[in-house]
């Protein structure tokens, strides 16, 4: 089939990728009622990132290329296994994007290099996790649903915070695995467990049980806890 002169072409994928990014939206829709969408996607064509690396959106200086909603628009997100079918049916290299907030898991992400340092310290803490998001980039500890206005209290008692932290709220989003974005490749560096049965890093979730989230205020604690102690006064959570 000819090209369309300046028409982007979406980028090829495994054929495993159809069926595991499909089940994957399907099990936070259907089996854990997390409301979840299709993010943008990459195009093959070249510019920021480099070739196969572009962001499908109309923005060619994208800073976020293929991690981000576009159409449909963060509103659309759902746990109809219906829609889901139907989104992925016709994009199946689509990111799975899940809406944060509301009744759904809220998020606090940092840098790769702060989150490994952060996850090593809370766990010698003995700080219960739940899953953990991990991109070449950043890291994000899925936390239980919060409200702005409780995570603007509890900021504000604080009286110093890492400024290397960013918060997905109500309004938010979070890539999930196993997308794949301009970053690179989305993968469970803490896999969801329901309850209180723990998985080893790096499994795949299963089993239809919601996956245990610690609120909060616990991991922020934690994370300002473990921030303290840099050489200079700083924070070992630093960019």
């Amino acid at each position: 089939m000819r090209e369309i002169p300046g028409r982007r072409r979406r980028l090829p994928f495994r054929r495993s990728e159809e069926p595991a990014r499909l089940g994957a939206a399907l099990t936070c829709a259907t089996a854990w009622r997390w409301p979840v969408l299709p993010g943008v996607g990459l195009t093959s064509a070249g510019g920021r990132g480099g070739p196969g690396q572009t962001c499908a959106c109309p923005d060619p200086e994208c800073v976020v290329p293929g991690a981000h909603p576009f159409d449909p628009g963060i509103l659309a997100a759902t746990t109809d296994p219906r829609m889901i079918r139907w989104w992925w049916t016709n994009r199946p290299a689509a990111p799975v994007l899940l809406a944060t907030g509301g009744t759904a898991p809220c998020a606090i992400s940092l840098p790769a290099v702060a989150g490994a340092v952060a996850l090593t310290a809370l766990d010698g803490m003995g700080m219960r996790l739940g899953p953990v998001v991990a991109t070449p980039t950043r890291w994000s500890l899925l936390v239980a649903p919060y409200t702005l206005e409780r995570l603007g209290e509890l900021l504000y008692a604080k009286d110093r915070v890492p400024s290397s932290l960013r918060f997905h709220g109500e309004g938010g989003y979070l890539v999930l695995p196993p997308s794949r974005t301009g970053a690179g490749q989305v993968r469970w560096e803490r896999a969801p467990f329901p309850g209180s049965r723990r998985r080893s890093s790096g499994q795949e979730p299963d089993g239809c049980a919601p996956p245990w989230l610690p609120d909060v205020e616990a991991v922020v604690d934690a994370l300002v806890a473990a921030s303290n102690g840099a050489p200079d006064g700083g924070s070992r959570l630093a960019y």
